[in-house]
């Protein structure tokens, strides 16, 4: 089966703007019940019509997205227990209004959305729902799995991610730090939230590259305890209104890696002091502006809950 590459990096061991909608204890596993979608139809990269979105059974496809195209109201039935893949290599492209039903239990330990802007375009993620999460495949907790999201050291471009919802994958949930290293594009994280994941939840290299309005949640109810924000280098990163609840676990901030160093801006958020943050080679991590250490992370307003809600749009 294809898979999308990783990048050789290796990975070294109350205020004013706080975010709106659901507390984060309400939210935690509150998938509420739905109807259940229609069945698929047999067949490798099967689909079936729904009134507002399609339904495609994972079975160890890839799925390509092409520049300039749209791809959007999907729902992905996780629960056949295979793999998919969607990889996004051009430019100007969209991925929309997409849900994950069940976890990713295949163990194939690649990335489900392999993505980048290799022209210099500025490309959008949006209203995405993977909280249902992927199992170890190795059987190790801490150790290496699913990723979520992976950006391709090629991406010179801009990839902006909205309204993404992100749990328990045994690997990072968004993993942007290669272009760092080769094509140099940004990236913008804005209005999204993840959860329990590891190695880290939001992971960033390039100058220009921020996290904006999200919040990070570890309570290692699946053993996933990884750092909440990591900033590669170059960068500077900046990291503006967000919540940062590590319940103690791990680093909130983590700055440099590796012999690289960086630096990390925060304004107008909340991280955990009991994680602390973390300054490795050289960095630093620069507090700025109603910068608290009492973090209550919540799903921003717009964020899909549920796979179905991200599939037909609804919470968007």
């Amino acid at each position: 089966m294809a898979q999308n590459p990783r990048t050789s990096e290796t990975e070294s061991a109350p205020t004013t703007g706080r975010n709106s909608g659901l507390t984060r204890r309400n939210y935690v596993r509150s998938l509420a019940a739905v109807a259940t979608a229609t069945t698929a139809l047999g067949g490798a990269g099967a689909a079936s019509a729904q009134d507002d979105y399609e339904v495609i059974e994972a079975e160890g496809q890839t799925i390509t997205i092409d520049a300039g195209e749209t791809w959007e109201n999907k729902l992905i039935d996780m629960t056949t227990g295979q793999d998919i893949i969607v990889t996004a290599h051009s430019s100007d492209w969209t991925i929309r209004n997409i849900g994950f039903k069940g976890k990713n239990t295949s163990g194939t330990g690649s990335a489900t959305f392999g993505i980048s802007d290799t022209a210099g375009g500025t490309c959008t993620v949006e209203n995405v729902y993977l909280g249902d999460g992927s199992s170890t495949g190795n059987g190790n907790p801490n150790g290496h799995g699913q990723t979520a999201f992976w950006v391709a050291p090629d991406h010179s471009g801009h990839i902006d991610f909205k309204n993404v919802n992100i749990q328990n994958f045994a690997d990072n949930a968004i993993y942007a730090s290669a272009p760092g290293n080769k094509g140099g594009g940004t990236i913008h994280i804005d209005s999204s939230f993840a959860a329990n994941c590891y190695v880290s939840h939001f992971r960033l290299a390039t100058a220009g590259s921020k996290v904006t309005n999200s919040s990070v949640y570890v309570d290692s109810s699946e053993g996933y305890v990884g750092r909440g924000i990591w900033a590669w280098a170059p960068g500077t990163i900046e990291v503006d209104n967000c919540q940062i609840e590590m319940n103690g676990q791990n680093s909130a901030i983590v700055a440099g890696a590796n012999g690289s160093p960086t630096e990390v801006s925060v304004t107008n958020s909340d991280y955990d002091d009991k994680a602390g943050i973390s300054e490795e080679a050289g960095s630093s991590v620069q507090l700025g502006d109603s910068v608290g250490t009492e973090p209550e992370a919540v799903i921003p307003d717009g964020v899909p809950t549920s796979p179905e809600d991200a599939a037909s749009g609804a919470s968007n």
